[in-house]
């Protein structure tokens, strides 16, 4: 009964009151620093732009300086849940959903064009409808193509980027993996676009996580069955089919992007699953030859180094935004 006046601590303190006959309420217990430094509350909000409800999660005073998410393939906004706290003690953190992924629409692709260009700006007008001005971008996977777009269209805003496992260098992409991936782009045949079925299935969402990891148990197959949660809504196959397609459109625009590096020379720190199947080791040191301020690290793990690194990336994450998030970004380009 007393625990569910008093905690633990003070249960003592309370039994000894009454037999004084001293009554009111329990005190109030000091809270653990620790619990202070990790704890955030995280909204979860829903907004219509270009018809399709776009889902984010938001967190941390609105007044402090702004981080965005951007999330890979084939995750969410799920993919940050344990991050966003962390950094939201400080620093205010948005983490959409794009169009087609986790809890955002997912309308059909025979009205809907699902292609990078089309999700850079509904990113972009997610960001300007809540005023966000200058931040700092963290991208993975295919955020990065998404990201990259919108720092170059407004490289006054960008603050700093985090990079996890975000090409934006040609030898980064894998062969291995994107051979039948760029067979499609140069023959989007029905056939071609059968083969990559393969990567529509639940052996494939769940290697992504557990490929290249330590220690499996250590992930949690809430990641890889809520993926595929996602993928079995009505035509959504065919909207990440396109996705695919589509990124064909991102390895010509490389030369623009790492242009922006070199002329903006925006702080950058790289977290990098140095086992990821996808992007090589060589695309996180391609991102040297650009910049000047950069900071990488090779993780022992694969592409979604947050599930098995998280404490570390955390604080990787917040001593880069301690140094960059309020730093003053000038024209460039």
């Amino acid at each position: 009964m007393l625990k569910t006046i008093c905690n633990d601590a003070l249960a003592t303190a309370f039994v000894v009151s009454v037999a004084l006959g001293i009554t009111g309420p329990c005190p109030a217990a000091s809270p653990s620093p620790r619990l202070v430094e990790n704890s955030a509350t995280v909204h979860y909000r829903t907004v219509s732009i270009d018809g399709v409800d776009v889902f984010y999660r938001e967190a941390g005073p609105v007044d402090a300086p702004s981080v965005l998410l951007l999330h890979g393939f084939p995750s969410s906004s799920f993919m940050f849940r344990n991050l966003i706290p962390l950094l939201a003690t400080r620093y205010h953190v948005v983490a959409p959903d794009y169009p087609g992924y986790g809890q955002s629409g997912s309308p059909d692709h025979a009205v809907f064009q699902y292609s990078f260009d089309h999700y850079a700006r509904i990113v972009d007008e997610l960001t300007q409808q809540l005023k966000l001005g200058r931040f700092t971008i963290y991208v993975h996977d295919i955020g990065a193509p998404i990201g990259y777009r919108i720092a170059t269209a407004h490289p006054e805003r960008i603050s700093g980027i985090v990079v996890q496992n975000g090409n934006a260098y040609e030898e980064g992409l894998a062969e291995a993996f994107w051979g039948p991936v760029k067979a499609y782009w140069a023959d989007p045949s029905a056939e071609n676009r059968a083969r990559l079925e393969v990567a529509l299935t639940p052996k494939a969402y769940e290697s992504q996580y557990l490929t290249g990891v330590r220690d499996a148990s250590v992930i949690s197959p809430d990641t890889w069955t809520s993926d595929l949660a996602n993928l079995d809504r009505p035509g959504n196959r065919d909207a990440q089919l396109d996705h695919f397609l589509d990124y064909r459109t991102n390895p010509p625009l490389y030369p623009q992007w790492q242009a922006y590096f070199r002329r903006c020379q925006p702080p950058m720190l790289i977290v990098w699953g140095k086992n990821d199947v996808a992007f090589t080791q060589r695309g996180a040191e391609a991102y040297k030859r650009d910049l000047k301020n950069v900071e990488l690290h090779f993780l022992d793990s694969g592409h979604f180094a947050l599930e098995d690194h998280g404490e570390e990336i955390a604080g990787l994450v917040k001593e880069f935004l301690d140094r960059n998030a309020t730093r003053k970004v000038v024209a460039c380009l």
